[in-house]
């Protein structure tokens, strides 16, 4: 899978060549590549934004700039990417939209700052690629790229052969729609707190029944929501 970010701030997007993700980016798996967008800016400041049409605070993102890295990025008439643009009115983020995004071979982050990026790129952009604004909970971060890097890490550790068991992913929390059950290592007792018996006792089909059990307990008492 091939990866462009498009930021401000590149440096932001270092945590991307660490644990896993970056052992994929070492075996070729991800092609991760991070790009300022100033470098395409055409005046001295390298101006990226400007005060938004109809008054109020903040600043909004110029489409320019936009274009010019789209253009450049993504020509038109070659293969095109899925651009993703975090904000929060984007539809919600889920383990559905990782499993969805690890089937694609190529995306395109657009990471907005300050009001956030002239509407008109997104429309601009869906005139040849796949767009979609994607928010990952109902809160307001300074800038879409801790969500870009919240999404990748979600969508990369789906890609055959990044997680060393690839049942892992199989068990994660979501992937049945519920929470995962609770997960203990040894000491078999650890100051005073023992580990449940049936995790002890080699009987998988009872460990698989208490695993259930678990989990659906799990999912009513935090997240009944999953189960309506």
């Amino acid at each position: 899978m091939r990866i462009d970010v498009v930021t401000i701030f590149p440096e932001y997007l270092t945590p991307l060549r660490q644990s896993l993700l970056g052992k994929a980016i070492e075996r070729g798996q991800i092609d991760a590549r991070v790009h300022d967008l100033r470098e395409w800016t055409d005046d001295v400041h390298r101006t990226v934004d400007d005060t938004p049409y109809g008054g109020g605070p903040g600043m909004v993102m110029l489409p320019e700039p936009w274009g010019r890295a789209l253009d450049d990025l993504a020509p038109a008439g070659s293969p095109q990417p899925r651009l993703l643009i975090p904000s929060p009115a984007g539809r919600p983020f889920t383990q559905a939209s990782a499993r969805e995004l690890a089937t694609e071979p190529w995306l395109l982050f657009a990471c907005g700052r300050y009001e956030g990026i002239d509407a008109r790129v997104a429309e601009y952009a869906a005139r040849r690629m796949r767009v979609d604004e994607v928010s990952i909970g109902d809160y307001v971060l300074a800038g879409g790229e801790a969500a870009v890097l919240v999404i990748v890490e979600a969508v990369g550790r789906l890609l055959p052969g990044v997680l060393g068991n690839a049942d892992s992913a199989a068990d994660d929390s979501f992937s049945d729609g519920r929470l995962e059950a609770p997960a203990y290592t040894k000491p078999a007792s650890w100051r005073g707190l023992s580990v449940p018996p049936v995790l002890l006792s080699g009987n998988h089909g009872e460990i698989a029944r208490w695993r259930a059990e678990q989990s659906q307990l799990r999912t009513e008492q935090r997240r009944p929501d999953l189960l309506s």
